[in-house]
């Protein structure tokens, strides 16, 4: 199925964005997530990222999720409460 790769961005000391140090980032196999998991994916790029009672957050983290179709990228960028649990806790940060 393939292997998502997943940044986190932004927050208040502005992670994984231009000029940090800091990186938080992860890998999943598609297949390891269960079937309610890959469909959020799933609906996660055909552009649903409405998330009951989310509101933007000052400092919010948003977390950046690619994939490869066909040998090409494609990445969406969504608030954190749209990401899956199992998404959000294979990402570790690191300094570069």
């Amino acid at each position: 199925m393939g292997i998502l790769k997943i940044e986190r961005v932004g927050g208040l000391a502005g992670f994984g964005l231009a000029g940090s140090k800091l990186r938080s980032q992860g890998q999943q196999d598609l297949s390891a997530l269960s079937a309610a998991d890959q469909a959020s994916v799933e609906n996660l790029f055909k552009g649903a990222t409405d998330v009951h009672g989310y509101r933007p957050v000052a400092d919010g983290f948003r977390y950046r999720i690619t994939r490869t179709v066909d040998g090409k990228d494609q990445s969406v960028e969504v608030p954190e409460a749209a990401v899956p649990e199992a998404l959000r806790a294979c990402v570790t940060d690191r300094l570069d």
